[in-house]
């Protein structure tokens, strides 16, 4: 029979984790096989940067804590090697970091994952990854504006023109 120390410790894990979980703005479970410890600190490190953290986490805790949040769809995600990255201010940043991440190894997969509330696969978090930037959309935007609001003045300056001759 498991110690009783043993059971709160673990009930005490899968708590904590499932309030880490309801913050995150990026939950992603990824499988970790055949990458070295270097390969694994500057993915830290990177992540570290976007305000992201990287945790290896027993699957089945992490079971818990998600199905506590009341998310489903996770399970087949959480079978073998999991490492799990909690983005908490942005969930664009950290899955295009592993993105990069995953293209440079080639044993290294994403599996699935919670993106703003929302249970995600694979496929859906690395065609969000492969989007532009928030800054490079509003910057494509504004220039589209621009170039629309410039041929507007030049539209009616030639009409200006025109009604000035006749």
């Amino acid at each position: 029979m498991a110690n009783e120390k043993i059971i709160k410790q673990k009930e005490e894990e899968v708590k904590n984790l499932a309030a880490t979980i309801k913050e995150a703005k990026l939950v992603l479970l990824t499988d970790y096989r055949g990458i070295n410890v270097t390969d694994v600190t500057d993915l830290r490190k990177t992540l570290r940067g976007t305000n992201s953290e990287y945790k290896v986490i027993k699957n089945n805790i992490t079971r818990r804590a998600v199905q506590e949040c009341g998310y489903e769809g996770l399970d087949e995600a959480l079978l073998g090697p999991t490492a799990v990255i909690i983005g908490k201010e942005d969930y664009l940043e950290p899955a295009k970091a592993i993105y990069e991440f995953t293209k440079k190894n080639d044993f290294y997969k994403i599996k699935g994952g919670i993106v703003d509330g929302k249970v995600m696969t694979a496929e859906e978090i690395i065609t969000l990854a492969k989007l532009p930037s928030r800054e490079t959309l509003l910057s494509m935007l504004a220039g589209a504006l621009l170039g629309n609001i410039s041929k507007l003045a030049v539209a009616l300056d030639q009409v200006k023109l025109q009604k000035e001759n006749a």
